[in-house]
């Protein structure tokens, strides 16, 4: 039994030591290091954002304000919109657009429901930018958000730009806030290095030629941004978030879980895929994607294994383990481990999800409507 719980305190040590020395690492080697790039903040090449839409009735005019709010030259820039609702989405778009005539949008509609990804490659054909800008209809950019990201791409060697992103609510939104003060430094550390192997598709920007080059965005998966994002590193180019290039967030009122543990599922697809990858990366960006697959795939995976061993060891009257697994639980009142423990409890079982469902189109969930009206005000 002795052995069994060394063990298990073995597995947690290493599940908790791996994340934690790549955290201190990133935050105190490359956190620090100059960008590396030279930007010219007045490059303004021709964009097209890319905006699908899906029952968003509630919140589209407002994202259309926020879109319309910054300042880019409108000659220089389209507005695609590619629709699959049965609300009254689309009314809600034309009205909007009569308010703003000659603002350049352009609305198409999809017959059927086929995922984001499908949605971006069909309004990709389309395109005329330079650039192609991703967008979520229920997420919101912050002032100058866009001009922003898109200098960063004057540099040749950048071939795809993202946010950082912040929720705007409560409720979820503190646990998620908790979370993401983690989750930005390891994108800004990562982005410093060399590249970072995860986007967010409230706001990322790609050269449409390399987007060409890769095939588009991959529909068989659901973190379509991502995938993107590290297939373009793979070339050679940066994937960046630079710390100045900010999105808000809204976060569902009910279902927080389920929400979490679909962004798990995709992360988890997208990380699987690239496991064959690791050993052709680029040098600079090959620990990066190494460590976070390892970590995205495998250590959670640890944590389940250690407390399960833990709890046969208690069954079977170790004291041990009831001082280890008490630790454990006791800890639980401490906010960041108890946030680290959610995110492995996601991580889990998006993977035993992706078993029977990829979840490439979802149900619309509900989020802080009336607060999230109140914050883009």
């Amino acid at each position: 039994m002795e052995i069994l719980v060394i063990i298990a305190l073995a597995l947690a040590i290493v599940h908790f030591g791996i994340p934690l020395s790549y955290y201190f690492i990133a935050r105190r080697s490359w956190l620090p290091l100059p960008w590396r790039v030279k930007r010219d903040e007045s490059y303004r090449p021709k964009i097209s954002i890319i905006l699908p839409t899906y029952n968003e009735e509630k919140i589209i005019e407002k994202r259309l304000d926020n879109i319309f709010s910054q300042r880019y030259p409108r000659d220089l820039l389209e507005l695609l919109i590619i629709d699959s609702s049965n609300d009254e989405t689309v009314e809600k778009i034309e009205d909007w657009y009569r308010r703003h005539e000659g603002f350049p949008l352009k609305l198409m509609h999809e017959s059927e429901r086929r995922g984001k990804a499908y949605a971006l490659n069909e309004a990709l054909k389309i395109s005329t930018g330079e650039i192609a800008v991703i967008a979520d209809a229920d997420a919101f950019w912050e002032e100058d958000a866009l001009p922003e990201a898109i200098s960063w791409l004057s540099d040749a060697s950048v071939g795809a730009v993202t946010c950082l992103k912040r929720p705007m609510n409560d409720g979820s939104a503190k646990i998620e806030g908790s979370y993401r003060n983690y989750y930005n430094v390891m994108r800004l550390a990562e982005s410093k290095k060399f590249s970072t192997p995860i986007f967010h598709g409230e706001l990322a920007a790609f050269r449409k030629d390399l987007l060409e080059k890769i095939g588009g965005f991959p529909t068989d998966i659901g973190s379509d941004d991502s995938h993107t994002a590290t297939m373009i590193a793979m070339n050679g180019y940066r994937s960046i978030a630079p710390e100045g290039v900010l999105c808000s967030e809204s976060v569902p009122e009910k279902g927080y879980g389920e929400w979490r543990i679909r962004r798990a599922q995709h992360l988890v697809q997208h990380f699987s895929r690239m496991l064959s990858h690791i050993g052709i990366a680029p040098e600079g960006f090959r620990k990066i994607l190494a460590i976070e697959t390892y970590l995205h795939i495998f250590n959670p995976w640890l944590l389940i294994i250690a407390a399960g061993i833990l709890v046969y060891g208690a069954l079977e009257g170790s004291s041990l383990s009831d001082l280890l697994l008490g630790s454990g639980l006791l800890l639980l009142l401490y906010s960041p481990y108890r946030t680290w423990v959610a995110t492995q409890l996601y991580l889990m079982m998006g993977a035993v999800r992706n078993i029977w469902t990829k979840e490439i189109a979802w149900e619309k969930q509900e989020k802080y409507r009336k607060r999230t009206n109140e914050a883009i005000k």
